[in-house]
């Protein structure tokens, strides 16, 4: 395969293209600064603008989420996984219906697996504009978001409605429900004490992993942070190693379908049969299946990327097994 057809698999960090009308709270005080990123798969994204790099199916979707200091995204849910890391900044999640429940900081490096089944918000508590990668689980993504009822309300206040269709209206375009669409229907007292409501405890000990922790581990071999046997155990319908310079190897090797690399450390080329090339921080490249490569840090210093590959489980609800 030539450099230029492995050229056409990676996104890189400053090409990214944002859609800022992907979401219901597009117009929302504290929530309408946000980027959305589309880099790999359909997405979740609610408007037309949305620009979908590569199209080509994973069995995963990559996303990232670019916001400025004291920006919001707001409470949502999802039918499938949802994986955060931090490119850069300082975040805060939290959940529950009101974002009241729980919260955990997190750092560059920091890998959150969200469990499914509960709202979920996030916002940069960093003093700079601030980027965070997403993994969510299936081609599909799930179907899209379940937002909790105060954000439908908030949005229709600010000229966003979201038809029962999955689709945003905005009424400051002149926009209306066609015929045939009804606003996307508020979930019922029943349906939200269906919703999980888990406690810091049980969220931060199950499903959150440092950087810095894992970095310890990394001697001994590739850290399976997500996965049966992970660090993170569970079965989202994909696995996420840590790579670093410890346990990064120059022999090539291959997958028998398309796996993922996403630094966020430090340089590192990649070499395939049929040429190489060098990822930064906050690029994305899909590495075809079969193609025998292989990542090594490029310059000395601090090194480290996430590699994702889909497993044959459902990416339906999160495993708790």
């Amino acid at each position: 395969m030539t450099p230029q057809d492995i050229e056409q698999r990676i996104v890189r960090y400053g090409e990214l293209k944002p859609c800022k009308t992907a979401f219901i709270d597009a117009h929302t005080p504290g929530s309408d600064q946000k980027e959305n990123f589309t880099i790999i798969g359909g997405g979740v994204s609610e408007s037309p603008d949305q620009h979908v790099h590569i199209t080509i199916p994973h069995g995963f979707n990559i996303g990232a989420a670019g916001q400025p200091p004291k920006c919001r995204n707001s409470m949502h849910n999802h039918r499938t996984a949802e994986v955060f890391f931090v490119l850069s900044g300082r975040w805060r999640f939290f959940w529950g219906e009101k974002g009241d429940a729980g919260e955990v900081i997190m750092e560059e490096g920091d890998i959150f697996n969200i469990p499914t089944n509960i709202f979920r918000g996030f916002e940069n508590i960093g003093t700079d504009y601030g980027m965070i990668m997403a993994i969510l689980g299936g081609d599909d993504a799930g179907g899209g978001v379940i937002w909790a009822p105060h954000v439908i309300e908030d949005a229709k206040a600010h000229g966003l409605i979201l038809g029962d269709n999955g689709k945003l209206y905005d009424s400051k375009k002149g926009e209306s429900l066609p015929e045939g669409v009804q606003p996307m229907p508020l979930l019922t007292p029943e349906e939200l004490a269906r919703v999980d409501c888990p406690s810091a405890r049980e969220v931060i000990g199950g499903y959150v992993r440092r950087y810095l922790d894992m970095v310890a581990l990394a001697g001994e071999g590739p850290v399976k942070v997500i996965g049966e046997t992970g660090l993170i155990r569970d079965k989202p319908g994909f696995e996420v190693d840590l790579l670093t310079r410890a346990n990064a190897r120059a022999e090539k090797h291959q997958h028998d379908r398309p796996s993922v690399l996403m630094p966020f450390k430090g340089h590192w080329r990649v070499d395939w049969d049929g040429g190489s090339t060098t990822l930064a921080p906050g690029d994305t490249m899909s590495v075809p299946e079969s193609l025998a490569h292989s990542a090594v840090p490029s310059m000395t210093g601090e090194a480290a990327l996430y590699h994702v590959i889909a497993t044959d489980d459902p990416a339906g609800r999160t495993w708790r097994g």
